[in-house]
C-alpha cells in the first residue's frame, strides 16, 4: 500500500497540519508497507521537513498555473500521481481548499472517502478510522474496505514527529483534461492579523461578557502575550464588534487549537460545534450556570474584567 500526502502550503511555509497528514500517512505505511508519497505545489522554502518527517518521495509540482488553488486542476493532478504511481491512499489535512478536493478526488480515483477523520487508523479488523460528525457533537467508526481510500483529517488527529527518510525531490507534470483551469480567479482578499485562525495553536476569543468593542483590548492584549489568534462569538460579529472573519462556531470557523480561551461566552450549540476539536477548552464567565462549561476542559466562575488583566500580568511574569 503506498500511501500519496498533499503538503498544502501558505506562505512559502508547508503548513503544520500538512506535516500532521504526512506523519498519518507515515503511520498507515508502518502497518501496510509501501512508499509514502507527498506532493507539493509552488515553491516552500521548508520543503526539507517532508524528508524531514518521513516522506520517501517527494512530488513537486512547480507549473505557475498552479499558483492560485483550483480544485478541478488539483484534484487531477493528485489523481494522476496515485495513477502512475500505484498509489491507494491519499491522505489531506482538511482546510478550506481540501474540503472541495475529497469528493472530487475520491470520483476520479474510484476510491472511498472518509472526512472530519480525528484520529489514526485502526486495522485489526481491517481498515477503520474515527470521525466526527453532527459538527463535532458525536463521533462514528467507520471502515473503509475499498482497495482505494481518501482521508481527510482534522487538525490534531496525530501528533506531529520526526523520522527522517530519503525524501527524494521528484519533478511532476500531471496530464490534466481541459476542464482543468476553467475557473479563473480574479481577485482574493485574504484576512490579515498577526496570527489566523485557521492556523493558531493558542486561540483568545471573546463573546457579549465583554459589553462592547471598547473593550477587547482585554482580549487582544492577552492574546498578544500568548502569541494567539483572536476570536469571537456570532453575536459579537453581528454587532459589528469584532470583523466577521474572527467568528468561530458551527457558521463561521470551526478550529482546533491546542488551547481555546472562551471568555465571557455563553456557550450556544453553534459555538461549542465550532470548538470541540480543541484539545483544552478554558471558559471564563460570571455565569456558574452558563452552558460553556460543560464543553470546558476548566472553568473559572467570575468576572473576566476582574480576571484577564491578573492572567496577562502572570502571563508576562511567568515569560
Amino acid at each position: 500500500m503506498s500511501v500519496l500526502v498533499f503538503l498544502e502550503s501558505a506562505d512559502s511555509q508547508i503548513k503544520k497540519s500538512a506535516i500532521e497528514a504526512l506523519v498519518y500517512g507515515r503511520n498507515i505505511i508502518a502497518q501496510s508497507g509501501g512508499t509514502l508519497f507527498a506532493i507539493v505545489i509552488g515553491e516552500v522554502s521548508n520543503l526539507s521537513s517532508a524528508a524531514a518527517h518521513g516522506a520517501d518521495k517527494v512530488l513537486h509540482i512547480t507549473d505557475p498555473r498552479f499558483a492560485q488553488p483550483d480544485a478541478q486542476a488539483y484534484a487531477e493532478a493528485f489523481a494522476d500521481a496515485a495513477n502512475q504511481n500505484g498509489i491507494n491512499t491519499i491522505v489531506l489535512a482538511k482546510s478550506s481548499l481540501t474540503d472541495s478536493l475529497t469528493a472530487r478526488l475520491s470520483s476520479l480515483t474510484k476510491s472511498t472517502a472518509a472526512t472530519n477523520v480525528v484520529s489514526l487508523p485502526v486495522f485489526t479488523k481491517g481498515f477503520e478510522v474515527k470521525r466526527s460528525i453532527f459538527t463535532g457533537k458525536a463521533f462514528e467508526w467507520v471502515k473503509l474496505t475499498a482497495d482505494k481510500k481518501v482521508i481527510s483529517i482534522k487538525k490534531n488527529a496525530v501528533e506531529p514527529s520526526e523520522e527522517p527518510a530519503a525524501g527524494e525531490l521528484i519533478p511532476f507534470s500531471p496530464s490534466l483534461s481541459s476542464k482543468a483551469f476553467s475557473i479563473q480567479t480574479i481577485s482574493s482578499e485574504k484576512a490579515t492579523g498577526e496570527v489566523l485562525l485557521s492556523d493558531a495553536e493558542i486561540v483568545v476569543s471573546g463573546g457579549r461578557g465583554l459589553k462592547g468593542p471598547e473593550n477587547w483590548g482585554l482580549i487582544t492584549e492577552m492574546a498578544k502575550v500568548l502569541g494567539a489568534a483572536t476570536g469571537c462569538s456570532k453575536p459579537v460579529s453581528d454587532l459589528h464588534w469584532r470583523p466577521h472573519h474572527e467568528h468561530v462556531g458551527q457558521t463561521g470557523i470551526k478550529v482546533s487549537p491546542n488551547l481555546y480561551f472562551a471568555i465571557g461566552i455563553s456557550g450556544a450549540i453553534q459555538h461549542v460545534a465550532g470548538i470541540s476539536s480543541s484539545k483544552v477548552i478554558v471558559a471564563i464567565n460570571k455565569d456558574a450556570d452558563a452552558p460553556i462549561f460543560k464543553a470546558a476542559t476548566y472553568g473559572i466562575v467570575g468576572d473576566a474584567f476582574e480576571i484577564i488583566p491578573k492572567l496577562t500580568q502572570a502571563l508576562k511574569a511567568a515569560q
